[in-house]
């Protein structure tokens, strides 16, 4: 980065390791090479943790990765500030709004869309929503681009391309979707500026990125000889597919710097959300479940490595068009390499988190095109008997699970007052449609009573 930092074009809603660790390192690469004036704001739409941390490096930070030999670090200056929503919405705004903005991207999860996973579309009874319809300053992820869109529509001025960089299905289409059901119930003619004259490119984002421990930071500190509170840990790989819509075609020269830009992300996402995180999701279940504490540790376990290799072959990528370019049994197989690094200590207790959002794109779409098929899929019903187990709060030792996820208290409040915690956890309709409800029910309520019986590293075994 030169020395005079470039000015602010781009806004990240959600700024989290994982954006600091990928798309923003990508941005400030391609600055370096084609120049431009991308600089970014951070926003965290919650905590002040972040903008705390990082504000006592000037917002500069650390980002190490982390390799089976060892570990290289490098110092990223690309963010230029931090503001937090709850202290000063209208700032947030007033960025948004700012004519040199282009692009507003976002890292808010699956939950943080306000929408209801297993349709896509906005929640307009939730609390954030309801809040946002009845008060002019937002506090959801949706509110805030709605209403920056709306100021620029009112003072004359181009919409920023909105850019979501969250591992759901299709998130281009979802955030669109989330943003005009919102603009609609505020005012049709802002809904219309935007479904016309927005545009909203899907992405598919890849990265493992462990959440930052004490002990990193103290490794930073002594390895740099800088005090860094806010480092990023992060694998050697990384992937960033994007289509190439971006209003009035302006963007940072991303593609200089191995952005994939492309016409058409879809196969591209299915290939990751299906293969990486539906793996990943089923390892931290089943995993977490046999009393491994990260994934790498469930890849040392032979039942659990042979179980996801198995279920890549035999039940994923039969479901799978490759995208252009792509070998599905070389992915597999770096899969298994990356999930093995001893460098990465991913918990599987974080990959568990939001499981109610994260498992309609992750398995139960794979699940059902193979059972429209006619093709068995045991392992995929494993996973998700796995998640059921898991959201019980009840471990196979009987000791209690820290269950983080929206619909906690609900999941377990069914499962312990059912008779078939399988039965009464496919009727939540956020989670399964009706017809998979149906479909899943023999298959998955099998997978769940050899769970109890068996417990979760010999049911995994038999399918390795």
């Amino acid at each position: 980065m030169p020395a005079d930092k470039p000015a602010i074009g781009w806004v990240h809603l959600g700024l989290g390791a994982f954006f600091r660790a990928h798309g923003a390192i990508y941005v400030a690469e391609a600055m370096q090479a084609s120049g431009g004036d991308w600089g970014i704001l951070g926003v965290s739409l919650q905590s002040p943790g972040t903008r705390d941390a990082m504000a006592k490096s000037d917002f500069g930070y650390t980002a190490v990765e982390l390799g089976p030999d060892g570990q290289s670090s490098r110092w990223i200056e690309v963010i230029r500030d931090v503001l937090v929503a709850p202290e000063n919405p209208q700032a947030v705004l007033d960025a948004m709004a700012d004519p040199a903005v282009h692009v507003v991207s976002l890292t808010v999860t699956e939950k943080g869309y306000c929408h209801n996973p297993a349709t896509g579309r906005l929640n307009p009874d939730h609390p954030d929503i309801r809040h946002d319809l009845e008060n002019p300053l937002p506090r959801s992820a949706p509110g805030f681009l709605v209403r920056a869109l709306q100021m620029r529509k009112d003072r004359g001025l181009r919409p920023f391309t909105v850019l979501s960089c969250d591992n759901l299905p299709e998130n281009g289409r979802v955030v669109r979707g989330v943003v005009l059901d919102l603009a609609k119930l505020i005012d049709p003619d802002l809904a219309a500026w935007i479904e016309t004259e927005g545009r909203f490119p899907a992405t598919m984002v890849d990265r493992i990125v462990p959440a930052t421990k004490p002990e990193d930071i103290a490794f930073v500190a002594t390895a740099t000889g800088r005090a860094d509170a806010a480092p990023v840990m992060h694998e050697p790989f990384r992937q960033w597919v994007i289509e190439d819509d971006f209003v009035d075609g302006i963007r940072p020269d991303l593609g200089a710097v191995g952005v994939q830009m492309v016409r058409d992300v879809t196969p591209f996402e299915h290939m990751k959300l299906r293969m990486l995180n539906g793996a990943h999701s089923s390892l931290a279940y089943l995993g977490y479940l046999s009393g491994h504490e990260t994934i790498a540790d469930a890849m040392a376990d032979p039942a659990l490595s042979g179980f996801v290799r198995a279920l890549w072959r035999d039940e994923i990528i039969p479901a799978l068009d490759p995208p252009p370019g792509e070998d599905l049994a070389a992915y597999a197989a770096a899969l298994a390499q990356r999930f093995s690094n001893p460098g990465i200590r991913h918990r599987t207790w974080q990959i568990a988190m939001d499981g109610s959002q994260k498992l309609p794109q992750r398995l139960l779409a794979t699940l059902s095109e193979n059972l429209a098929a006619g093709r068995a899929s045991p392992r995929l019903a494993l996973g998700v008997a796995a998640w059921m187990r898991y959201v019980g709060g009840v471990d196979e030792n009987g000791q209690p699970i820290e269950v983080k996820d929206p619909l906690a208290a609900r999941l377990r409040s069914l499962s312990d007052g059912a008779d078939s915690p399988p039965e009464a956890l496919l009727a939540v309709t956020e989670v399964f449609t009706p017809d998979q409800a149906r479909a899943f029910a023999e298959p998955v309520s099998a997978a769940y009573d050899g769970l109890v019986a068996d417990g979760a590293r010999k049911s995994a075994e038999a399918l390795a």
